[in-house]
Protein backbone atom coordinates (compact mmCIF):
# COMPACT_ATOMS: atom_id res chain seq x y z
CA UNK A 1 0.00 0.00 0.00
CA UNK A 2 1.53 3.58 -0.70
CA UNK A 3 1.69 6.20 1.74
CA UNK A 4 -1.47 7.92 2.51
CA UNK A 5 0.02 11.28 3.21
CA UNK A 6 1.77 11.03 0.11
CA UNK A 7 -1.41 10.70 -1.90
CA UNK A 8 -3.21 13.69 0.36
CA UNK A 9 0.21 16.06 0.44
CA UNK A 10 1.73 15.17 -3.56
CA UNK A 11 -1.03 13.72 -5.78
CA UNK A 12 0.59 14.83 -8.52
CA UNK A 13 3.36 12.31 -7.88
CA UNK A 14 0.75 9.43 -7.65
CA UNK A 15 -0.62 10.58 -11.21
CA UNK A 16 2.45 10.72 -13.14
CA UNK A 17 3.69 6.96 -11.44
CA UNK A 18 -0.16 5.70 -12.66
CA UNK A 19 0.18 7.24 -15.97
CA UNK A 20 3.92 5.37 -16.40
CA UNK A 21 2.26 2.45 -15.10
CA UNK A 22 -0.61 2.75 -17.36
CA UNK A 23 -3.02 2.48 -14.63
CA UNK A 24 -6.95 3.23 -15.42
CA UNK A 25 -7.36 4.86 -11.86
CA UNK A 26 -8.37 8.44 -10.93
CA UNK A 27 -6.21 10.39 -8.61
CA UNK A 28 -9.00 12.91 -8.27
CA UNK A 29 -11.78 9.52 -7.53
CA UNK A 30 -9.71 9.30 -4.55
CA UNK A 31 -9.29 13.06 -3.59
CA UNK A 32 -13.03 13.37 -3.85
CA UNK A 33 -13.37 10.05 -1.59
CA UNK A 34 -10.89 11.04 1.22
CA UNK A 35 -11.99 14.65 1.06
CA UNK A 36 -15.97 13.51 2.15
CA UNK A 37 -13.80 11.41 4.64
CA UNK A 38 -12.13 14.10 6.14
CA UNK A 39 -15.43 16.66 6.03
CA UNK A 40 -17.60 14.01 8.12
CA UNK A 41 -14.61 13.27 10.72
CA UNK A 42 -14.87 17.42 11.10
CA UNK A 43 -18.46 17.30 11.38
CA UNK A 44 -18.18 14.44 13.70
CA UNK A 45 -15.67 16.06 16.41
CA UNK A 46 -17.71 19.52 16.16
CA UNK A 47 -20.75 17.92 17.26
CA UNK A 48 -18.84 15.66 20.09
CA UNK A 49 -17.32 19.44 21.46
CA UNK A 50 -20.76 20.12 21.18
CA UNK A 51 -21.91 16.95 23.16
CA UNK A 52 -19.38 17.19 25.68
CA UNK A 53 -20.40 21.22 26.20
CA UNK A 54 -23.94 20.17 26.36
CA UNK A 55 -23.42 17.34 29.05
CA UNK A 56 -21.20 20.20 31.24
CA UNK A 57 -24.15 21.89 31.10
CA UNK A 58 -26.77 19.68 31.61
CA UNK A 59 -24.55 18.97 35.21
CA UNK A 60 -24.72 22.39 36.52
CA UNK A 61 -28.26 23.22 35.44
CA UNK A 62 -29.31 19.85 37.71
CA UNK A 63 -26.62 21.08 40.20
CA UNK A 64 -28.17 24.78 40.79
CA UNK A 65 -31.76 23.19 40.55
CA UNK A 66 -32.98 24.38 37.10
CA UNK A 67 -34.79 22.62 34.09
CA UNK A 68 -32.61 21.11 31.90
CA UNK A 69 -35.39 19.16 29.62
CA UNK A 70 -33.91 21.55 26.40
CA UNK A 71 -30.62 20.72 26.96
CA UNK A 72 -31.33 16.86 27.32
CA UNK A 73 -33.61 16.77 24.22
CA UNK A 74 -30.15 18.27 22.52
CA UNK A 75 -28.37 16.03 24.07
CA UNK A 76 -30.78 13.00 22.84
CA UNK A 77 -30.78 14.84 19.21
CA UNK A 78 -26.49 15.36 19.21
CA UNK A 79 -26.45 11.48 19.96
CA UNK A 80 -28.26 10.50 17.22
CA UNK A 81 -26.44 12.72 14.59
CA UNK A 82 -22.83 11.61 16.02
CA UNK A 83 -23.94 7.94 15.52
CA UNK A 84 -24.73 8.32 12.01
CA UNK A 85 -22.02 10.64 10.85
CA UNK A 86 -19.88 7.84 12.91
CA UNK A 87 -21.23 5.12 10.43
CA UNK A 88 -21.45 7.13 7.20
CA UNK A 89 -17.22 8.17 8.65
CA UNK A 90 -16.32 4.29 8.58
CA UNK A 91 -17.90 3.60 5.32
CA UNK A 92 -15.97 6.46 3.94
CA UNK A 93 -12.84 5.10 5.36
CA UNK A 94 -13.57 1.71 4.05
CA UNK A 95 -13.70 3.69 0.26
CA UNK A 96 -10.71 5.12 0.67
CA UNK A 97 -8.72 2.06 1.80
CA UNK A 98 -10.26 -0.11 -0.87
CA UNK A 99 -9.13 2.58 -3.11
CA UNK A 100 -5.51 2.38 -1.98
CA UNK A 101 -5.36 -1.21 -2.36
CA UNK A 102 -6.10 -1.04 -5.62
CA UNK A 103 -3.43 1.24 -6.70
CA UNK A 104 0.14 -0.13 -7.55
CA UNK A 105 3.62 0.23 -5.81
CA UNK A 106 5.17 3.57 -7.32
CA UNK A 107 8.31 2.43 -9.98
CA UNK A 108 12.01 3.50 -9.12
CA UNK A 109 13.41 6.57 -10.53
CA UNK A 110 15.51 3.82 -12.11
CA UNK A 111 12.84 1.79 -13.85
CA UNK A 112 12.18 2.75 -17.76
CA UNK A 113 9.06 4.11 -18.48
CA UNK A 114 6.96 2.11 -21.35
CA UNK A 115 3.60 0.54 -21.99
CA UNK A 116 4.63 -3.30 -22.25
CA UNK A 117 6.69 -6.08 -22.81
CA UNK A 118 7.79 -4.25 -25.86
CA UNK A 119 9.68 -1.74 -23.72
CA UNK A 120 11.69 -3.73 -21.65
CA UNK A 121 15.47 -2.95 -21.48
CA UNK A 122 17.82 -6.19 -21.83
CA UNK A 123 20.82 -5.77 -19.35
CA UNK A 124 23.23 -8.24 -20.65
CA UNK A 125 23.16 -11.59 -21.60
CA UNK A 126 25.23 -14.85 -20.47
CA UNK A 127 25.92 -18.67 -22.09
CA UNK A 128 26.29 -20.10 -25.48
CA UNK A 129 22.92 -20.76 -27.47
CA UNK A 130 23.27 -24.43 -28.53
CA UNK A 131 23.48 -24.86 -32.49
CA UNK A 132 22.03 -28.25 -33.25
CA UNK A 133 22.53 -29.99 -37.08
CA UNK A 134 19.07 -31.19 -36.77
CA UNK A 135 15.93 -29.33 -35.91
CA UNK A 136 15.31 -28.90 -32.14
CA UNK A 137 11.71 -30.48 -30.67
CA UNK A 138 9.61 -28.62 -27.75
CA UNK A 139 10.63 -30.09 -24.33
CA UNK A 140 6.89 -31.86 -24.09
CA UNK A 141 7.52 -33.93 -27.22
CA UNK A 142 11.02 -34.55 -25.83
CA UNK A 143 9.58 -35.71 -22.67
CA UNK A 144 6.73 -37.56 -23.94
CA UNK A 145 8.72 -39.48 -26.20
CA UNK A 146 11.14 -40.05 -23.10
CA UNK A 147 8.28 -41.63 -20.86
CA UNK A 148 8.64 -39.17 -18.45
CA UNK A 149 5.92 -36.54 -19.33
CA UNK A 150 2.31 -37.36 -19.63
CA UNK A 151 0.12 -34.87 -20.44
CA UNK A 152 -3.20 -37.16 -21.40
CA UNK A 153 -3.10 -38.68 -18.27
CA UNK A 154 -2.79 -35.60 -16.51
CA UNK A 155 -5.63 -34.11 -18.24
CA UNK A 156 -8.18 -37.10 -17.29
CA UNK A 157 -6.84 -36.77 -13.75
CA UNK A 158 -7.68 -32.69 -13.68
CA UNK A 159 -7.84 -31.19 -16.51
CA UNK A 160 -5.77 -28.85 -18.88
CA UNK A 161 -2.86 -27.41 -17.95
CA UNK A 162 -1.34 -29.98 -15.98
CA UNK A 163 1.30 -32.54 -15.96
CA UNK A 164 2.30 -36.32 -14.36
CA UNK A 165 5.82 -36.83 -14.24
CA UNK A 166 7.32 -40.04 -14.33
CA UNK A 167 10.31 -42.03 -13.19
CA UNK A 168 12.99 -39.88 -14.30
CA UNK A 169 11.14 -36.40 -14.76
CA UNK A 170 9.63 -36.84 -11.29
CA UNK A 171 13.27 -37.74 -10.05
CA UNK A 172 14.47 -34.41 -12.15
CA UNK A 173 12.31 -32.44 -10.54
CA UNK A 174 12.76 -33.44 -6.83
CA UNK A 175 16.40 -33.08 -8.39
CA UNK A 176 15.88 -29.59 -9.08
CA UNK A 177 14.11 -28.57 -6.53
CA UNK A 178 16.51 -30.19 -3.91
CA UNK A 179 19.78 -28.38 -5.65
CA UNK A 180 18.61 -24.99 -5.79
CA UNK A 181 17.36 -24.93 -1.78
CA UNK A 182 21.06 -26.47 -1.39
CA UNK A 183 22.38 -23.65 -2.81
CA UNK A 184 20.47 -20.72 -1.72
CA UNK A 185 21.25 -22.29 1.84
CA UNK A 186 24.78 -23.31 1.50
CA UNK A 187 26.21 -20.34 -0.28
CA UNK A 188 22.83 -17.32 -0.14
CA UNK A 189 22.71 -17.60 3.39
CA UNK A 190 19.21 -18.26 3.09
CA UNK A 191 17.24 -19.73 5.90
CA UNK A 192 14.71 -22.70 4.31
CA UNK A 193 11.18 -22.79 5.45
CA UNK A 194 8.30 -25.18 4.54
CA UNK A 195 4.90 -22.74 4.60
CA UNK A 196 1.97 -23.60 4.66
CA UNK A 197 0.36 -24.34 1.16
CA UNK A 198 -2.48 -22.34 2.00
CA UNK A 199 -2.78 -18.96 3.60
CA UNK A 200 -5.62 -16.64 5.31
CA UNK A 201 -7.47 -13.52 3.57
CA UNK A 202 -5.20 -10.65 5.29
CA UNK A 203 -1.84 -12.95 3.76
CA UNK A 204 -2.81 -12.30 0.47
CA UNK A 205 -3.88 -9.11 0.99
CA UNK A 206 -0.38 -8.03 2.90
CA UNK A 207 1.35 -8.90 -0.40
CA UNK A 208 -0.95 -7.90 -2.82
CA UNK A 209 -2.41 -10.48 -4.46
CA UNK A 210 -6.04 -9.17 -2.67
CA UNK A 211 -8.35 -7.50 -3.66
CA UNK A 212 -6.85 -6.81 -7.19
CA UNK A 213 -6.20 -10.50 -8.45
CA UNK A 214 -8.67 -12.34 -6.83
CA UNK A 215 -9.55 -13.98 -10.16
CA UNK A 216 -5.98 -15.66 -10.39
CA UNK A 217 -6.44 -17.46 -6.96
CA UNK A 218 -7.82 -20.70 -6.03
CA UNK A 219 -10.08 -20.35 -3.19
CA UNK A 220 -11.78 -23.07 -0.82
CA UNK A 221 -15.02 -23.32 -1.11
CA UNK A 222 -16.88 -22.83 2.61
CA UNK A 223 -13.13 -21.60 3.75
CA UNK A 224 -11.41 -18.59 4.22
CA UNK A 225 -8.42 -19.99 2.12
CA UNK A 226 -6.77 -19.41 -0.62
CA UNK A 227 -3.61 -21.81 -2.18
CA UNK A 228 -0.78 -19.62 -2.76
CA UNK A 229 0.17 -18.81 -6.44
CA UNK A 230 3.81 -18.58 -5.19
CA UNK A 231 6.07 -19.17 -1.42
CA UNK A 232 6.78 -15.35 -1.65
CA UNK A 233 3.16 -15.41 0.16
CA UNK A 234 3.76 -17.37 3.15
CA UNK A 235 6.99 -15.67 3.41
CA UNK A 236 6.49 -12.69 3.36
CA UNK A 237 4.05 -12.51 5.86
CA UNK A 238 6.34 -14.29 8.16
CA UNK A 239 6.88 -11.10 9.97
CA UNK A 240 3.44 -9.58 9.83
CA UNK A 241 2.68 -7.73 12.60
CA UNK A 242 6.08 -7.92 13.73
CA UNK A 243 8.81 -5.21 14.46
CA UNK A 244 12.34 -6.51 13.56
CA UNK A 245 15.36 -5.19 15.41
CA UNK A 246 17.65 -3.47 12.73
CA UNK A 247 20.68 -5.59 13.72
CA UNK A 248 18.38 -8.50 12.17
CA UNK A 249 18.62 -7.07 8.65
CA UNK A 250 19.05 -8.23 5.92
CA UNK A 251 16.88 -11.25 6.60
CA UNK A 252 16.62 -14.29 3.64
CA UNK A 253 14.23 -16.77 3.23
CA UNK A 254 13.49 -19.89 0.79
CA UNK A 255 11.13 -22.05 0.09
CA UNK A 256 10.30 -24.85 -1.83
CA UNK A 257 6.25 -25.52 -2.27
CA UNK A 258 3.82 -26.37 -4.96
CA UNK A 259 2.21 -22.98 -6.57
CA UNK A 260 -1.35 -22.43 -7.56
CA UNK A 261 -2.40 -20.45 -10.37
CA UNK A 262 -5.54 -19.85 -12.25
CA UNK A 263 -3.94 -18.33 -15.10
CA UNK A 264 -7.26 -16.08 -15.84
CA UNK A 265 -6.94 -13.96 -19.05
CA UNK A 266 -3.76 -16.42 -20.60
CA UNK A 267 -6.68 -18.62 -22.82
CA UNK A 268 -4.85 -19.60 -25.63
CA UNK A 269 -1.21 -18.89 -24.31
CA UNK A 270 1.55 -21.77 -23.38
CA UNK A 271 -1.44 -24.25 -23.79
CA UNK A 272 1.36 -27.22 -24.35
CA UNK A 273 4.58 -28.15 -22.49
CA UNK A 274 5.42 -26.88 -18.73
CA UNK A 275 5.44 -23.65 -18.95
CA UNK A 276 2.03 -22.47 -18.11
CA UNK A 277 0.68 -24.67 -15.42
CA UNK A 278 -2.54 -24.52 -13.05
CA UNK A 279 0.02 -26.31 -10.81
CA UNK A 280 4.09 -25.88 -10.52
CA UNK A 281 6.94 -26.26 -8.24
CA UNK A 282 9.02 -23.42 -7.09
CA UNK A 283 11.91 -22.53 -5.22
CA UNK A 284 11.12 -18.91 -3.80
CA UNK A 285 13.44 -16.17 -2.47
CA UNK A 286 12.53 -13.67 0.36
CA UNK A 287 14.40 -10.94 1.65
CA UNK A 288 13.97 -8.24 4.15
CA UNK A 289 16.23 -5.39 3.87
CA UNK A 290 17.33 -1.78 5.54
CA UNK A 291 15.19 1.10 3.11
CA UNK A 292 18.96 2.30 2.08
CA UNK A 293 20.25 -1.20 1.39
CA UNK A 294 17.15 -2.86 -0.43
CA UNK A 295 18.52 -2.35 -3.99
CA UNK A 296 21.35 -3.94 -3.06
CA UNK A 297 19.74 -6.58 -1.70
CA UNK A 298 17.66 -7.23 -5.06
CA UNK A 299 21.17 -7.36 -7.12
CA UNK A 300 22.27 -9.60 -4.86
CA UNK A 301 19.02 -12.17 -5.45
CA UNK A 302 19.32 -11.54 -8.92
CA UNK A 303 22.93 -12.92 -8.45
CA UNK A 304 22.07 -16.12 -6.73
CA UNK A 305 19.09 -16.29 -9.63
CA UNK A 306 21.55 -15.94 -12.54
CA UNK A 307 24.13 -18.50 -10.20
CA UNK A 308 21.54 -21.96 -10.99
CA UNK A 309 21.44 -21.39 -14.34
CA UNK A 310 25.34 -20.80 -14.93
CA UNK A 311 25.57 -23.74 -12.91
CA UNK A 312 22.81 -25.70 -14.94
CA UNK A 313 25.08 -24.28 -18.14
CA UNK A 314 21.64 -22.63 -19.74
CA UNK A 315 22.40 -19.87 -21.90
CA UNK A 316 20.05 -17.16 -20.08
CA UNK A 317 19.46 -12.76 -20.46
CA UNK A 318 18.77 -10.48 -17.82
CA UNK A 319 15.99 -7.58 -18.67
CA UNK A 320 14.55 -4.85 -16.20
CA UNK A 321 11.20 -4.29 -16.72
CA UNK A 322 9.46 -1.18 -17.35
CA UNK A 323 6.89 0.80 -15.79
CA UNK A 324 3.80 -0.72 -17.57
CA UNK A 325 4.93 -4.46 -17.81
CA UNK A 326 6.04 -4.67 -14.02
CA UNK A 327 3.89 -6.30 -11.09
CA UNK A 328 1.40 -4.95 -8.79
CA UNK A 329 3.85 -4.71 -5.78
CA UNK A 330 6.66 -3.99 -7.33
CA UNK A 331 9.02 -1.15 -7.67
CA UNK A 332 11.39 -2.59 -9.73
CA UNK A 333 11.87 -5.83 -11.39
CA UNK A 334 14.50 -7.75 -13.39
CA UNK A 335 13.20 -10.70 -15.01
CA UNK A 336 16.07 -13.68 -15.95
CA UNK A 337 15.04 -15.40 -19.36
CA UNK A 338 16.38 -18.93 -20.46
CA UNK A 339 16.97 -19.85 -24.24
CA UNK A 340 14.36 -22.26 -25.73
CA UNK A 341 15.75 -23.67 -28.66
CA UNK A 342 11.84 -24.59 -30.23
CA UNK A 343 10.87 -21.36 -30.00
CA UNK A 344 14.03 -19.71 -30.66
CA UNK A 345 13.63 -17.42 -28.07
CA UNK A 346 14.18 -16.70 -24.25
CA UNK A 347 11.12 -17.30 -21.89
CA UNK A 348 10.83 -15.75 -18.48
CA UNK A 349 12.23 -18.42 -15.65
CA UNK A 350 12.79 -15.60 -12.89
CA UNK A 351 11.48 -12.59 -12.04
CA UNK A 352 13.58 -10.55 -9.32
CA UNK A 353 11.65 -7.48 -7.47
CA UNK A 354 12.55 -4.83 -4.91
CA UNK A 355 8.71 -4.21 -3.24
CA UNK A 356 10.00 -0.93 -0.83
CA UNK A 357 7.76 -0.62 1.92
CA UNK A 358 4.41 -1.28 -0.03
CA UNK A 359 3.97 -4.68 1.22
CA UNK A 360 5.29 -3.78 4.60
CA UNK A 361 2.39 -1.37 5.01
CA UNK A 362 0.00 -3.44 4.18
CA UNK A 363 1.23 -6.43 6.24
CA UNK A 364 2.63 -4.48 9.03
CA UNK A 365 5.95 -5.01 8.84
CA UNK A 366 8.52 -2.60 10.69
CA UNK A 367 11.71 -2.40 12.21
CA UNK A 368 13.57 -0.12 14.75
CA UNK A 369 16.61 1.44 14.37
CA UNK A 370 18.77 2.27 17.23
CA UNK A 371 17.25 5.01 19.21
CA UNK A 372 14.42 5.94 17.14
CA UNK A 373 10.73 5.36 16.16
CA UNK A 374 9.62 2.05 13.90
CA UNK A 375 10.17 1.95 10.55
CA UNK A 376 8.75 0.24 7.37
CA UNK A 377 10.96 -2.43 6.18
CA UNK A 378 11.62 -3.11 2.87
CA UNK A 379 10.83 -6.45 0.86
CA UNK A 380 12.19 -8.19 -1.99
CA UNK A 381 10.79 -11.69 -3.49
CA UNK A 382 12.44 -14.01 -6.84
CA UNK A 383 12.26 -17.15 -8.33
CA UNK A 384 15.00 -19.17 -7.65
CA UNK A 385 13.49 -20.98 -9.80
CA UNK A 386 11.03 -22.84 -10.78
CA UNK A 387 11.30 -26.55 -11.74
CA UNK A 388 9.33 -26.78 -14.54
CA UNK A 389 10.67 -24.33 -16.68
CA UNK A 390 13.95 -25.44 -15.42
CA UNK A 391 13.29 -28.73 -16.88
CA UNK A 392 12.03 -27.52 -19.66
CA UNK A 393 14.88 -25.43 -20.78
CA UNK A 394 17.23 -28.90 -19.65
CA UNK A 395 15.31 -30.83 -22.16
CA UNK A 396 15.55 -28.40 -25.30
CA UNK A 397 19.10 -26.78 -24.48
CA UNK A 398 20.60 -30.17 -24.28
CA UNK A 399 18.63 -32.95 -26.54
CA UNK A 400 20.68 -34.70 -28.65
CA UNK A 401 20.23 -36.25 -32.03
CA UNK A 402 19.14 -39.73 -31.43
CA UNK A 403 16.44 -38.53 -29.33
CA UNK A 404 18.33 -38.92 -25.98
CA UNK A 405 19.01 -36.05 -23.52
CA UNK A 406 22.48 -34.94 -21.33
CA UNK A 407 22.18 -34.05 -17.90
CA UNK A 408 23.80 -30.75 -16.42
CA UNK A 409 26.90 -32.26 -14.35
CA UNK A 410 25.30 -30.54 -11.05
CA UNK A 411 22.68 -32.36 -11.23
CA UNK A 412 25.04 -35.97 -11.64
CA UNK A 413 24.75 -36.51 -7.51
CA UNK A 414 21.27 -35.69 -7.47
CA UNK A 415 20.21 -38.18 -10.20
CA UNK A 416 22.09 -40.67 -8.70
CA UNK A 417 24.68 -40.35 -10.84
CA UNK A 418 22.78 -40.36 -13.96
CA UNK A 419 24.28 -38.58 -17.10
CA UNK A 420 22.13 -39.02 -20.02
CA UNK A 421 18.28 -39.67 -21.08
CA UNK A 422 18.16 -42.34 -23.12
CA UNK A 423 14.59 -44.14 -25.16
CA UNK A 424 13.31 -46.54 -23.45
Amino acid sequence: MIDLKLVQKQPEVLEKALKARCSDLSVEEFLQLDGRRRALLTEVENLKSRRNAASAEVAAQKRAGGDAAALLEELGQLSDRIKELDAQAAQARSEVETWLLRVPNLPHASVPVGRDEQENVEIFRKGHIPVFDFAPREHGDIGTALGGLDFVRAARLAGSRFALSLGWAARLERALSNFFLDQHTGHGGYVEVSPPYMVNRASMTGTGQLPKFEEDLFGLRDWEYYLIPTAEVPLTNLHADEVLAEDDLPRAYCASTPCFRSEAGSAGRDTRGLIRMHQFTKVEMVRFAHPDDSFNQLDLMLDHACRLLELLELPFRVITLCTGDMGFSAAKTHDVEVWMPAQNTYREISSCSNCTDFQARRANIRFRPKGGKTVWVHTLNGSGLPTGRATAAILENFQQKDGSVRLPKVLAPYMGGLEVIEPA
